[in-house]
């Protein structure tokens, strides 16, 4: 994956590089933290709707829609891009 993004910016020539391997491996360092501050993100919303079970029993909501309310308010309080 982080070949191919590297790949994209480079055609694009959003980056420079002199050492494509380093570059790959900054990419693939971002990709992999981002997507395990998602996975926080998304623990972190399941533990409240965890919390607040009593509530959401009594709702006719979805608990998948109701998941992607939470994290989705918690991503944009953090600034973090889903």
């Amino acid at each position: 994956m982080a070949g191919a993004v590297l790949k994209r910016l480079l055609a694009k020539k959003l980056v420079e590089t002199k050492d494509e391997t380093k570059a790959r491996a900054a990419v693939r360092k971002v990709l992999l933290e981002n997507l395990q501050a998602e996975e926080r993100l998304d623990a972190e919303a399941r533990q409240i709707l965890l919390e607040h079970t009593k509530e959401i029993k009594d709702t006719p909501v979805d608990y998948r829609r109701l998941l992607a309310l939470v994290k989705g308010k918690l991503a944009r309080e953090r600034g973090f891009i889903l």
